[in-house]
Formats: C-alpha cells, sequence, structure tokens
C-alpha cells in the first residue's frame, strides 16, 4: 500500500473527527534524509559546494555548532544558505539575505517552499529593540463556499481527493512578502538579489538525493498535470539523484520578478498562468481569479510573546497557532524545574507531553484567523490562566484526559472542535546580518510538492486543506476554522525569535505540520533548561504529545519511552522529520545550527 493510500485508510477508518485527525497526522510526507546521528557527509550529493558549506556540513555530521563573529544564515539547503551568504558578506541585511535563499529554496527544495506557497515572519530589529511579524498566509478566493472540501452529500472529501487540483490552492503569499520585508529592511538592490538563484535556474543544480527519493515516492501522485510530470519525470522517468535538473520557467518568473517587483507574480502575465493552472486543472479544478491575486496584501501583527526562565519567547500570532501553543506549553511548564530533571527523566517528558496535549486542546477550539472571528489571544497567554492550566500537570502520571479551558473573552468558548489536518511540507529559515538584525521566517506550500499543479516554473500551494472540511463539529458549534472567500487556515508553524533583557538570543523554527510547535519547544527548553548548544538543542530526540500518544523516533529514545509507558502513555515510535535550523547569540559570538534529518546547514562570518 503506499503512503497515500494509507493514509486514507487511517482516516477512513477513524470513528471521529480527533481521530481522523491523529491518523493524518502520524503519516509524514517529507521522509528523514538520514538518521539524525549520521548526518550526511559533506559533498554528499550537492554537486560543488564552498568552503563554507563544506565545514557547515562536517559540523553537522560532527554535532557541532558553525561559529562566526558577524553574520550567520541557517537554511535547508546548501545552495540556498550559500546564495544567502553571498548577500550577508557583502554588506546586505538578513530581509536582503531571505529574499536570495527564498528563491533558491523554491528551485532546489520544491516539495516544501517557494513562490507558490505562504509565510510568516519575525523580525527583531537591532536599532529600535522592536520585534514584529509579517502574515503572509495563503488566502481563500473570494468564490468558495464553506462546502468547498465537502460532497454532494455534504460529508468531507477524503484528504487527497481535496489536495491534488486548484480546489486546494491558496492565493500565495509569499512574493509579497519577500518585497515587504525587502521594502521595510532591504539595503541592497532588490533586481541584484535574484542575480544568482537566476543563474541557478538557467544554468542547472545537482539533484539531491532526498528531492531525488521524494519525487520517485511520489510517482503517480505527481504526475496528474502535463507540466509536473514533464520537469519531475523527465522522460517518463522520475529525476535522478547527481543529475543536473534546469528551470527556465521559473528563471523567467524570478527575472520578471527582479524587473517589476511582486506586482509581476499577483498582476502580470504570472498570475496569468497561475488562474489558468488552478481552473484549468479539470479533474479538480479551483477558484482563483486574477483579483483575487490583485487583492492579496501583507498583514503586520503584533509578536504574540510569553516569559520563560526570564526570557521572552516571541513568535507569530493567529492565523498560526505557533507562537499561541509553544507559549501555553512554556507557560505551563514555568513552575516545574525541567533543569534540575534533566533531559533524559520521563518526569520532564511527561510534563512536556501533558503540557502540550491541554495546549492542543485549546489549539482545536480557539485559534483560527483573528480577521474572521475573535480569538482570544491575550486570554490564552495570561500568565495567571497558563499557571491555572500548569496545575493540571501536577499529578505523577500521564493526563487520563485533557479539555479546552475557559480563557479570557468567554465568548469565544461556543467555537467547535476542529478537525483541519495540516501535514509537514515546510522549510524554515534563521538569518543574523552585521547589524544585529535577527530574522525568523518559516514557509511553506503545506503538503509534500503542493497541490501537485505547476505554473510558471514553480509548485502552487494546497494550503485551504488546512480550513476543517466540516462547518460545525458534532454538538452543532460553528468551527472557527471553517473556510469563507478572504480567510487565512490556521497554520501550525512558530518562526520564533527568544530575547533576553530585550536583546536576542536564539532565532529558532521549524517544518513539521502540527509537530513544528513540539519541535520548537523541545529546542527552547534544551538550550534554556538543559543547557546545550545549538547543533545540540536541534539534534536531540524528538518526543511529540498532541492528542495523547506520545511519539518517539525510533531507536533514539528506547530508556525513555519505557519510562513513559510506564506513567500510562501510549508510545507511538514514527519518523518525526523535524527541520529545526537555529541561531544562537552569545556573548562569545553566533551559534548556527542544522536539523541532521534534513539538508540543511548554516553559514558564518
Amino acid at each position: 500500500m503506499t503512503r497515500y493510500g494509507l493514509m486514507l485508510a487511517l482516516l477512513l477508518g477513524s470513528a471521529s473527527a480527533g481521530l481522523a485527525q491523529q491518523a493524518t497526522d502520524s503519516v509524514a510526507p517529507e521522509a528523514p534524509t538520514a538518521a539524525p546521528e549520521t548526518a550526511p557527509a559533506p559533498d554528499a550529493g550537492f554537486g560543488p559546494l564552498t568552503d563554507a558549506s563544506r565545514a557547515g556540513l562536517i559540523a553537522k555530521s560532527e554535532g557541532r555548532p558553525v561559529t562566526a563573529g558577524n553574520w550567520m544564515v541557517s537554511a535547508a539547503h546548501p545552495l540556498a544558505v550559500e546564495a544567502g551568504a553571498k548577500i550577508l558578506e557583502t554588506g546586505g541585511s538578513a530581509a536582503d539575505a531571505m529574499v536570495a535563499v527564498q528563491a533558491v529554496l523554491g528551485l532546489v527544495e520544491p516539495q516544501s517552499s517557494g513562490l507558490g506557497g505562504g509565510a510568516f515572519l519575525v523580525w527583531h530589529d537591532s536599532s529600535s529593540g522592536e520585534t514584529t511579524t509579517l502574515d503572509a498566509r495563503e488566502t481563500a478566493p473570494r468564490a468558495v463556499t464553506p462546502t468547498l472540501f465537502q460532497n454532494e452529500q455534504g460529508e468531507p472529501l477524503e484528504f487527497m481527493e481535496a489536495v491534488v487540483g486548484g480546489r486546494s490552492v491558496g492565493v500565495p503569499g509569499t512574493p509579497a512578502l519577500m518585497e515587504e520585508a525587502h521594502r521595510r529592511w532591504g539595503r541592497m538592490n532588490w533586481a541584484g538579489l535574484f542575480e544568482g538563484p537566476i543563474r541557478l535556474a538557467a544554468d542547472g543544480f545537482t539533484v539531491s538525493p532526498r528531492l531525488a527519493s521524494l519525487v520517485a515516492e511520489e510517482g503517480e501522485a505527481l504526475q496528474r498535470y502535463p507540466a509536473t510530470t514533464d520537469y519531475f519525470f523527465p522522460g517518463g522517468q522520475p529525476v535522478a539523484a547527481g543529475s543536473m535538473l534546469t528551470n527556465p520557467a521559473y528563471a523567467d518568473t524570478l527575472a520578471q520578478l527582479a524587473a517589476d517587483g511582486a506586482d509581476a507574480f499577483y498582476r502580470g502575465e504570472i498570475a496569468h498562468e497561475i488562474v489558468a493552472a488552478v481552473r484549468g486543472a479539470e479533474d479538480n479544478s479551483g477558484h482563483m481569479t486574477r483579483d483575487d491575486l490583485a487583492a492579496y496584501r501583507v498583514i503586520e501583527r503584533p509578536a504574540v510573546c510569553v516569559e520563560y526562565r526570564d526570557h521572552d519567547v516571541c513568535g507569530m500570532g493567529p492565523p498560526s497557532s505557533g507562537a499561541l501553543t509553544v507559549g501555553q506549553i512554556l507557560g505551563m511548564l514555568g513552575g516545574y524545574d525541567l533543569a534540575a530533571l534533566g533531559a533524559e527523566s520521563p518526569e520532564s517528558w511527561r510534563l512536556i507531553g501533558d503540557a502540550s496535549r491541554v495546549a492542543f486542546a485549546d489549539r482545536e477550539r480557539y485559534m483560527a484567523d483573528p480577521d474572521f472571528l475573535a480569538v482570544p489571544t491575550r486570554g490564552l497567554v495570561d500568565p495567571a490562566y497558563l499557571a491555572e492550566r500548569g496545575q493540571l500537570l501536577s499529578g505523577d502520571d500521564s493526563l487520563p484526559e485533557v479539555s479546552p479551558g475557559s480563557p479570557g473573552w468567554a465568548h469565544a468558548s461556543l467555537w467547535g472542535r476542529d478537525e483541519s489536518l495540516e501535514l509537514p511540507s515546510t522549510t524554515h529559515i534563521s538569518i543574523v546580518d552585521g547589524d544585529g538584525n535577527v530574522l525568523s521566517m518559516t514557509t511553506t506550500i503545506e503538503n509534500g510538492f503542493g497541490s501537485r499543479v505547476m505554473a510558471a516554473g514553480f509548485l502552487l500551494n494546497n494550503e485551504l486543506t488546512d480550513f476543517s472540511f466540516r462547518t460545525h463539529d458534532d454538538e452543532g458549534r460553528v468551527i472557527a476554522n471553517a473556510v469563507a472567500p478572504g480567510k487565512r487556515p490556521r497554520s501550525s508553524m512558530a518562526p520564533t525569535i527568544v530575547l533576553k533583557d530585550g536583546a536576542p538570543v536564539m532565532t529558532i523554527g521549524s517544518p513539521g505540520g502540527s509537530r513544528i510547535i513540539g519541535y520548537v519547544a523541545r529546542a527552547i527548553i534544551a538550550q534554556i533548561d538543559w543547557g546545550m548548544d545549538i547543533q545540540q538543542a536541534i539534534s536531540a530526540p524528538n518526543l511529540v504529545n498532541r492528542f495523547g500518544p506520545m511519539d518517539v523516533e525510533p531507536g533514539r529514545s528506547a530508556e525513555l519511552a519505557a519510562g513513559l509507558a510506564d506513567l500510562g502513555f501510549e508510545i507511538n515510535e514514527t519518523a518525526l522529520t523535524s527541520g529545526l535550523q537555529g541561531i544562537a547569540i552569545t556573548p562569545d559570538g553566533l551559534q548556527g545550527g542544522a536539523d541532521p534529518r534534513r539538508e540543511g546547514i548554516a553559514i558564518g562570518g
């Protein structure tokens, strides 16, 4: 059975919406590049690399951070990191470097992010000392209806039936974010940021083993539409590791962006190609129009911050659930001495696991696009509320069950329990520039290879499937994350900047669907409570709990798993393909880390 067949079987066999979500979330579309303890060796299938890239790969394989005194970039592919490093070493800002990094990631890691998707960005400005966030989440086209993902009988579609095709495509936000970040914080010429990515797309790049294996694993699911098939299956065969792959259509798209800015994407020929692809997927066509693209806007929102051990942990608020849920987990753990317990203690992980379960109960009930409904953002991270919720963890065994709490703004408590499914095809970029500006950006096309629809050289997202397929829960309550025209689906992306005494000390984030929240919380705890350096914090074993069972990486935490089973947890061994990219800002300089489960590296100067 294929993994998509398994996914559908799990969905169909579930007894409830909650079980369906748990079953689907257990299937990870992106497999790990390697076992976390055996990171790829230098030059492992990437083609020619710079000395700095090889040094980054060596550091990751040896489990130690990259160090630098001036600037640092950590991202999911060596070629993308090299593009950002070239900008930073010539005096560019973190915003300048991000534009180049994202442009290359869309080429070399197309299954995870790109121009056809959306992103959240957290920025700490060194001159003003302010931390802000930019919301570039995809939006639903104006013509969608509440029954977008329901059949004629009013029942939810099978998940992959909804994903593949134009129906699932939201209006992309990433190009608008690239331009907005550059307008606010960039220093270098906009067009010049695209020179390297355009050359790479036109001349070709070496297909990495990871990309080749993911394409081959997709098989028929990636061959429904001619443009996608022609690109990923040249001559009828999946792209091979080590082969050269060119993308002249993507080079032309980048050239148009370089010349005319984001207007080229949202109002020009690229917009025409996107709409034609979405509406032309005749077996599952979508609703997007050129007016939808022209109306897209990036929204600045206040950062959501929670205090943890004399640190401020700041991130992206709704429509992302990332900062709220990470913040709730940390806030509930504030009264417990994780440092004394240690990283190998089942009791530490009982507390972390149950705090996550409690936070996820609130996430399912309350979190969605704040422009469409009241979200009790302040109430959810109010210290008194988190202290009260944290008392639930004071027992000796795992909690038998969890339920949503009653945060401030009680009128929001009438929302129904959500059942939306979020899958882990995403990537993360962390950058610190020479002036001390800090960027944390998580970017996505949602499912692996998104909607499988390609336009103008890039894949289009399937972000609308992050909405709930149902409009009401079983008790008749309206679901906050139901689809609506112009609405932004809830996300788990958690780009995070950690500050102490107002100064940034860490930037971190990860792909991984709804498990992103657990990955990011664990990395923060590992550094603050357990004293790990940034690479150790990223490489440490993943244990994640969202709905009751404790997900554990196979072969990495056998003693912990046994101890947690004794405490009453159901243990689920499964690949936990985080892609953490992080930078620590220390008194001695910068330390960069990259997740050994994927292809990323850190480069500093």
